[in-house]
Order: C-alpha cells, then structure tokens, then sequence
C-alpha cells in the first residue's frame, strides 16, 4: 500500500493494470488495498469502467517520503548500478526508496517541467563481455563483515590451480569494473582478493586487526595507485595510428607520451613494472613494433617465435 501511494503522489492517477504490473500484484489486490487506504481516511478512490483507474484527490499531500534506515543505506553506497544492488540484496529496498524520492520531487514547484535525471543518466558499472560470477554470495559476504571480524577464507590466486586457505583482517568490499574485491590484510600487507576465486570464508572470534586510521577507503585508494603505478621500465613502441584509442583503453595510465613518426604511424612510450609485462603487447598483433630497450625487444621476439612454433603446420 506504500507503494501505492507513492506511485499516486508521482502520478496522481493510474489505471490498476498498470499498478498491478508495477508492484507485481493482481488487479484484485490492487483495488482492496485501494479499499483500505479509502477506509483509513487516505484521500483516494477507484475509478471504473474502461477509462478507469486509482484516484489520488488533488491538493492531498500524505507524507509518505520519509526514508527508512535500510533506504538510506541504499543510497549511501547510491554509485552501484541494479546488478550490483542485487546482488548485495537491496534492489528491492532501492526500488522503495527510489519511489520515495519520486513522490517528493513531485511536491516540487516547477518540477512537472523538468526531465528527471535519472531518466537521462544511466550508470552501468559491468565491464564489457564480462561474466558475473562469483565464488560467494556477496550480500551474506557483506552482512558477515559488519561485525569486524578475522576471517579464514579459501582463496585460489589467478597463478595457481588449487585454492589455499589464510586469515584475514577485511576491510571490506569494492566493486571494480563489473568485479568485486575483498579488501584485507593479510599477515600485515595489503591485498585484494577477487571474489570469483573466493570459494569459502569464515568468521573467527576475534576482532578484526585493522590499521590505525585506515579506512575501507584508504586501503583501497593506497592499493589501487599501487596497482595503477607507472612502473619503473620505459618501453618504446611504434605503433599505427588507428590503434591509438584501442592503446589508450587497454594500457591506460601506462602510456606516458605520444608523438608523430611517419605517415599513419606513431611512437608511444609505455611503462611496465618489469619487462615481463611487455607480453601484454602481443594483444597488438601487426599493429606494433617494439623500438626499445633490447631486453624488450628480445622478449617480444622470444615470445612471438614460441608462438609461431606453436602454430606452424604439422609435419608430414
């Protein structure tokens, strides 16, 4: 009946099809419930016949917008899209709040003339192509770490076959790129550990270790330039023009100049962390040559000949 009224107070008048698909009831429970609200003193009535529909009186102002604590949980963590939210279990709390925060725009002088943002603003944070999978259901996940506690977690890192179990002290939760991370400590250090290779975890008696002064923030801002720095190796490439906004989506912050060679060519300077990390731009195929430094270039030459080998046609 909530619902209801915050649908009225948005919209003053709905036809009981339309209610009844949007709060997923049938027309029948739709005008009872219009019934009672009309009982309880609430200024609304059924309409019938072909034309009709649920009647909110105009000039009635019900004070039905009040967020509830769950609500305004909802929107302190508002930069999470609908699967997100889902999966940490408050879509239908956000849905409520949401009509709450309709109904009370509509109260505003001048409102009727505006678009609503959110009818014009999307925000998808899944990453392109990406699965959605995780090896835990995140919303008990989140529940279990309110209470500041050690974990034992069983956690597979992305070079290994076989999982292997650790204590923890979390942080808490991040949503990346349509993937979630597990911010803790582990034995002092920092670490983020990817959901969907967290098979298991456990909550132990005692009280989480955190950092003095550390936040879910903090550790996450510190660990996330950690993983963005620019890396100690310059490798410069030469690479084709109409590859350069691929290079700059894939390699990022990892680009540190750019500048004109020949016709349809330029050259980039990337920095990695090791020259190891050069096999990232195999990705490239034709469209690239490494320039410099030799190490990196006898890499590449390297890997591109096992890769040839690997794909050479069998032997008679």
């Amino acid at each position: 009946m909530l619902h209801l009224l915050l649908l009225l107070q948005t919209r003053r008048r709905i036809t009981t099809t339309e209610i009844a698909e949007r709060l997923e009831v049938s027309r029948r429970t739709v005008l009872r419930d219009v019934e009672a609200l009309s009982t309880a003193g609430v200024p609304v009535y059924a309409e019938r016949g072909r034309n009709g529909g649920v009647v909110l009186l105009p000039g009635a102002r019900l004070n039905a917008s009040h967020l509830e604590p769950r609500e305004l949980e909802t929107l302190s963590v508002a930069g999470l899209d609908g699967e997100h939210l889902e999966r940490l279990g408050l879509a239908a709390v956000h849905g409520t709040a949401a009509r709450k925060i309709a109904a009370r725009q509509a109260q505003t002088p001048g409102a009727s003339n505006l678009a609503p943002l959110a009818d014009l603003v999307v925000v998808d944070s899944t990453a392109w192509l990406a699965g959605s999978g995780t090896g835990v259901d995140i919303a008990d996940l989140a529940s279990a770490l309110r209470h500041r506690r050690r974990m034992r977690i069983r956690y597979r890192r992305s070079a290994e076959g076989q999982a292997s179990t650790r204590v923890v002290d979390p942080y808490g939760l991040v949503a990346k790129s349509g993937r979630w991370y597990l911010v803790a400590d582990d034995r002092g250090s920092g670490r983020l550990f990817a959901l969907e290779r967290l098979s298991a975890y456990e909550m132990l008696g005692e009280p989480a270790a955190l950092r003095a002064g550390q936040t879910l923030r903090t550790r996450w801002a510190a660990l996330k330039e950690r993983i963005e720095s620019p890396g100690r190796v310059s490798v410069t490439v030469r690479l084709r023009e109409s590859r350069l906004d691929l290079a700059h989506r894939i390699l990022g912050t990892r680009i540190h100049g750019v500048s004109r060679a020949e016709e349809g060519w330029c050259t980039v300077v990337v920095r990695y962390p090791d020259v190891e990390s050069v096999r990232q731009l195999l990705q490239f195929g034709d469209h690239i040559e490494v320039l410099g430094p030799e190490a990196a270039r006898e890499r590449v030459r390297r890997l591109a000949g096992d890769l040839a080998e690997r794909h050479a046609p069998p032997t008679a």
